[in-house]
């Protein structure tokens, strides 16, 4: 926190973002972590604790408190069709008719939509979207506010504006809605950022303390938004100041958001509603870091993220460069590198332990 707040600070961190499934197994196989703590991992839970003692990993920026942002109950999923060798079509808990195979890790083809007009908003996605009080884990919400000596931060997990819906329609089923029914377009977004807000300020209300807000969003891709700027920036932009008004509020002053993709031409929505700190900053092939954003955006602009997790597949000189690549972008403040997102199975342990050692060395602690 002090580092994002531009104060003085002993060491920085060495955080990261989690892992494959897959990642997990391989380490599992060659020795590195148990079958429990392979299977059991999730964000910020004590297995992800577990594995990051080992690697020399600080803690995992996405340890975060949520309640049910999304459809509430999801779809039962269920299996519509086998095709052979392995491969079925898919109904999932979005409504979302998925082309999945065995032994595949990637995301599913999609193949249908359920959600594609009215009818189907009104009779399937509008009651599973209306708040109560069981989406919050009050019992999780007491121990939280008893955890007064916790040793790294947690954020509040304020929902998903438009990425969720993004997952309903499918990008073209989104793209098609804005044209055939812009109402029904604007309900479904309205809809969402109403419920956020309402989940959020009832969780911020129990008297538990959070030490930054979050949203996840995943609307970019390697060549820009999956949205129209301008569209998303008129209709989702004020829900996005709504929340961030009311994090404000009760004294969260940073706010990340996690979007993968190249996300400069949504960094303005984001950044003039409230929301500060990019995250997880993807390398990708645009080269993407926060040092055009400063100079943009100036200090106020913060970001978590932006190591290059590829280099984990490589050797200890690949990361000696990176690690330097690094260093000019910490001196810029407001900055804690990252990795940019999920370790993937081509990362090799002793690479990632090598990491760690060398930022405690370079960055103190």
């Amino acid at each position: 926190m002090a580092i994002l707040h531009y104060e003085n600070y002993d060491r920085l961190p060495v955080v990261h973002f989690g892992y494959w499934n897959e990642t997990l197994l391989k380490w599992h196989q060659e020795g590195h972590i148990t079958l429990e703590e392979a299977k059991k991992w999730s964000d910020g839970n004590k297995y992800d604790q577990s594995i990051a003692n080992k690697l020399g990993f600080d803690f995992n920026w996405y340890t975060v408190f949520s309640g049910s942002y999304s459809l509430f109950p999801g779809f039962k999923t269920e299996v519509i069709e086998e095709l052979g060798n392995g491969t079925r079509k898919i109904l999932n808990g979005n409504g979302v008719v998925v082309l999945q195979k065995d032994g595949a890790g990637s995301i599913p083809a999609e193949i249908d939509h359920l959600l594609k007009d009215r009818a189907a908003w009104e009779e399937h996605y509008l009651p599973r979207l209306q708040f109560s009080e069981s989406r919050i884990n009050f019992a999780a919400l007491e121990k939280l506010k008893d955890d007064t000596n916790r040793q790294n931060p947690i954020g509040l997990h304020c929902g998903s504006l438009f990425g969720e819906i993004r997952n309903w329609l499918g990008v073209e089923g989104s793209s098609y809605l804005l044209v055939d029914d812009e109402d029904l377009y604007r309900e479904i977004i309205d809809t969402v950022g109403n419920l956020c807000y309402t989940i959020a300020e009832r969780i911020l209300a129990s008297g538990a303390k959070f030490d930054f807000g979050h949203f996840w969003e995943d609307i970019c891709f390697k060549n820009g938004p999956l949205v129209i700027p301008s569209v998303f920036d008129e209709m989702v932009g004020p829900h996005y100041k709504r929340i961030t008004e009311l994090l404000n509020r009760y004294g969260l002053d940073i706010v990340s958001l996690d979007c993968d993709g190249m996300i400069d031409a949504l960094i303005p929505t984001w950044f003039n509603n409230g929301v500060n700190t990019m995250f997880p900053i993807e390398v990708g092939t645009w080269n993407a870091n926060i040092k055009p954003w400063r100079e943009k955006y100036g200090r106020d602009i913060r970001g978590v993220g932006g190591m290059d997790k590829k280099v984990f597949a490589y050797d200890y000189d690949a990361i000696d460069k990176e690690v330097e690549r690094l260093k000019p972008l910490v001196a810029l403040g407001g900055f804690i590198p990252c990795i940019d997102h999920r370790i993937a199975p081509d990362a090799k342990w002793e690479n990632i332990q090598y990491y760690c050692e060398k930022m405690h060395k370079e960055f103190g602690g």
